[in-house]
C-alpha cells in the first residue's frame, strides 16, 4: 500500500513541472521567497546597528521594505511590458545608464560615501546607476546578438560593439571605484558571449584578460590589496584586515546545525562589520544554522533549474540570451558572495541578492526576475495555454496581457524609421550584399516563400539548445539548398 503512494507522489511532481505555466510560477515563487528571507534577515541584522545610529531599530529596515515595494512594481512592470518594446528600446536605456554612469563621477552630482562616488541622491532614496547597467546591458546585448546572428554576422561584427561597450562600463565602474560590481558586469559580458555562440578559443581568450584585469585591479589600490593579502594569510592580522572574514567564520560556526534562533545573533551587536550587507549570510548561518544556509542554496540552485529551462524551452533567440545570460549573474552573484562568507574567495563586496541590504540592488534584481517571468509566459507551451484560456487565478488577478506568438519567419520587433538602413546584410556566395539586391523580384519572393518554412520548421523546435539551433532560425540564408545543407 505504501509503494503505490511514493509513485503517486512521484508522479504529481513531474506532473505539475510538466504544466504550461509551471517555470512562471517558480520565478515568482523563488523571488518571493528570498525577498520575504532577506526582510526578515535585513531586520534582524540591522537593528543594532540602525538603533545606535539613528534611535530606531527599523530604520535601515524600513528603507529596504520601500525598495522592495519599488522592485515589487518593477517586477510587474516588467511583466506587462512587450518584448518588442523591450528589443525597441534597448539601446537608448543602455546609452542612458552609461550616461549615468558618467554623471554620478562629476562631484556636486553623484553622491560620495566612504570614498566611492556611485550614487544619485534624492532626498533620502539613493539609486546606484551600476546596478541600472547590468539590466541594460543584458538586454541590449541579448538584442545586438539576436540580430546580429539573424543577419550571419561575422564574429568581428558580433564582438566589435558589445565588448566595447561592455569594457567602457566596466571602466567607468571602476573609477567609482567600485570593483565588486565591475566583476558582475564582467559576469554579464562573459555569459552573453558564451550563450551567443562564441568560440571556444576566442571565449577563452577574452576570459584569461579578464581574469588579468581583474587580479591587476585588485593588487593595485589599497583596499583592494589588503583583502587579497588577508584572504593569502587570514592570520596574520585577525584585528585589522583579516578581522571581517574571522568574525563571519566565527558567526558560522556559532549557529552550528539549527542555529541560535531568530533575532538571537550575537555577532550582530558590532562584532560583524556589514552584517546586514555583505556578509548576511553569516548572520543567517549563525540564526538559522546549516538548515537556513541550506534552504538559500537550495533556493539559487532551484533558480539555476528553472533559469535554464525558460532558456531551454524559448524559441526567441532573444530570450533565451536574457534568461540565460541573467541566471549566470545572479547565481555567480550569489555564489562569490557564499564564498568570501565561508572563506573560499577573498572578500568583493558583492551583495546576496534579494537577500542583503542595498535598496538598488533588490530593486533592480527583482525587476530581472520579472523579466525572466515574462519569459517564462512565452514559452510556446505557455502561450498555446494562455490563449486557450487556461490562465490560472494569478494571471486573471494581475490582468496579465496574453503573449504574442513568436513568428520565426520575420524580426519580433519591427524596426522604425531608417531600418531600410539596417537592412540585413548576408554572406552569400552569389556575390555582395549589392547583388543580392539586384535578384529578380520573382527569386526574391522565392527566397521569401522557403524562409518562412523553414521559419515554421524552427518554430516547432522549442526546446532545442541556443547554441545548436542556428541554422533554424529566422535570417539564416536560405537562398541556397547547397549552401544550407552545408551550413547544417
Amino acid at each position: 500500500m505504501n509503494k503505490p503512494a511514493r509513485k503517486n507522489s512521484g508522479t504529481w511532481f513531474g506532473a505539475w513541472l510538466a504544466r504550461p505555466l509551471a517555470s512562471f510560477h517558480l520565478v515568482v515563487t523563488i523571488a518571493t521567497l528570498l525577498t520575504v528571507l532577506g526582510l526578515v534577515m535585513v531586520l534582524s541584522a540591522s537593528s543594532v546597528e540602525s538603533y545606535a545610529d539613528d534611535g530606531s531599530a527599523y530604520s535601515l529596515f524600513i528603507q529596504q521594505v520601500i525598495f522592495a515595494g519599488l522592485g515589487a512594481v518593477l517586477f510587474y512592470l516588467a511583466l506587462r511590458i512587450p518584448l518588442r518594446t523591450w528589443r525597441r528600446l534597448s539601446f537608448p536605456m543602455f546609452a542612458l545608464s552609461v550616461l549615468a554612469l558618467l554623471l554620478v563621477l562629476i562631484p556636486g552630482i553623484g553622491s560620495q560615501v566612504q570614498g566611492s562616488r556611485r550614487w544619485f541622491t534624492f532626498g533620502f532614496i539613493h539609486v546606484q546607476p551600476s546596478e541600472i547597467v547590468k539590466v541594460t546591458l543584458i538586454i541590449w546585448g541579448a538584442h545586438l546578438l539576436a540580430t546580429r546572428r539573424a543577419e550571419s554576422a561575422g564574429y568581428k561584427d558580433i564582438l566589435l560593439p558589445l565588448v566595447p561597450a561592455g569594457l567602457l562600463c566596466c571602466l567607468l565602474i571602476v573609477l567609482e571605484p567600485n570593483l565588486s560590481t565591475t566583476i558582475a558586469v564582467g559576469i554579464i559580458l562573459v555569459a552573453l558571449l558564451w550563450f551567443g555562440g562564441l568560440p571556444l578559443r576566442l571565449f577563452v581568450t577574452i576570459g584569461a584578460s579578464g581574469v588579468v584585469a581583474a587580479m591587476v585591479l585588485a593588487l593595485t589600490a589599497g583596499y583592494r590589496s589588503d583583502r587579497m593579502r588577508a584572504f593569502l594569510n587570514p592570520g596574520d592580522d585577525p584585528q585589522g584586515i583579516g578581522y571581517q572574514a574571522r568574525q563571519a567564520m566565527f558567526s558560522l560556526a556559532d549557529g552550528g546545525i539549527w542555529g541560535r534562533g531568530l533575532g538571537q545573533s550575537r555577532a550582530k551587536w558590532s562584532y560583524l562589520p556589514n552584517a546586514h550587507n555583505d556578509f548576511i549570510f553569516a548572520i543567517i548561518g549563525e540564526e538559522l544554522g546549516f538548515l537556513g544556509c541550506a534552504l538559500v542554496l537550495g533556493l539559487f540552485a532551484l533558480f539555476v533549474y528553472t533559469g535554464l529551462r525558460i532558456a531551454s524551452r524559448s524559441v526567441d533567440p532573444f530570450l533565451r540570451l536574457v534568461v540565460a545570460s541573467a541566471t549566470t549573474w545572479i547565481t555567480g552573484q550569489a555564489l562569490i558572495n557564499i564564498g568570501y562568507v565561508v572563506g573560499l574567495l577573498p572578500v568583493t563586496g558583492l551583495q546576496l541578492p534579494l537577500v542583503s541590504a542595498g535598496g538598488s540592488s533588490i530593486a533592480i534584481t527583482l525587476l530581472m526576475f520579472g523579466i525572466i517571468a515574462n519569459a517564462a509566459r512565452h514559452e510556446p507551451e505557455a502561450i498555446s495555454a494562455l490563449h486557450a484560456g487556461q490562465d490560472g487565478r494569478f494571471s486573471r488577478l494581475l490582468r496579465l496581457p496574453k503573449p504574442e506568438m513568436y513568428t520565426p519567419g520575420r524580426a519580433p520587433a519591427p524596426r522604425a524609421r531608417g531600418a531600410s538602413r539596417q537592412a540585413p546584410r548576408r554572406r552569400l556566395s552569389n556575390g555582395s550584399p549589392r547583388a543580392q539586391r539586384e535578384l529578380p523580384a520573382a527569386r526574391r519572393r522565392v527566397d521569401s516563400d522557403s524562409a518562412r518554412r523553414d521559419g515554421r520548421g524552427a518554430g516547432s523546435q522549442g526546446t532545442a539548445s541556443w547554441r545548436t539551433t542556428r541554422a533554424r532560425e529566422p535570417g539564416y540564408p536560405t537562398t541556397h539548398a547547397r549552401e544550407r545543407g552545408k551550413s547544417r
